[in-house]
């Protein structure tokens, strides 16, 4: 009967961590848009590449990445400003823009996403001629 309790404790404990919202940073970003494409500019500082994810999904751009705070050994940590050590942001995509040619780059705590718009929405010059 005790292994049952444990195991029953186990499952509530892990349950209730599900059901309680992991604190995240929300990146500071900067949106630029010109006639051929929208880009992001967004400030990930301490994010690697490795652990940095830039997904779409259907209309979503999902942006996620984790810290990674090394400290010494013989230093111990009293009080930090950051309580969460994981970047996320999402944004909803218009139509126009076309979420199959996403480029990302980072470089330096920077993280750039252009998103081209659509060929048939891209403003256009038309030649005109003399008769």
């Amino acid at each position: 009967m005790t292994a049952h309790q444990t195991v029953t404790t186990a499952n509530t404990e892990a349950q209730k961590n599900e059901r309680e919202p992991r604190l995240v940073l929300r990146p500071a970003v900067d949106i630029y848009e010109n006639g051929d494409a929208i880009t992001l500019f967004a400030d990930v500082p301490g994010v690697s590449e490795d652990s940095l994810s830039v997904e779409v999904d259907d209309k979503t751009l999902t942006l996620q990445g984790d810290i990674a705070i090394t400290m010494p050994d013989d230093i111990e940590s009293l009080y930090a400003d950051v309580r969460s050590t994981r970047y996320q942001r999402a944004f909803t995509l218009s139509a126009e823009l076309d979420t199959t040619r996403i480029n990302a780059s980072l470089s330096n705590g920077l993280l750039t996403v252009k998103i081209p718009k659509r060929e048939e929405v891209r403003p256009r010059k038309i030649e005109v001629t003399t008769s």
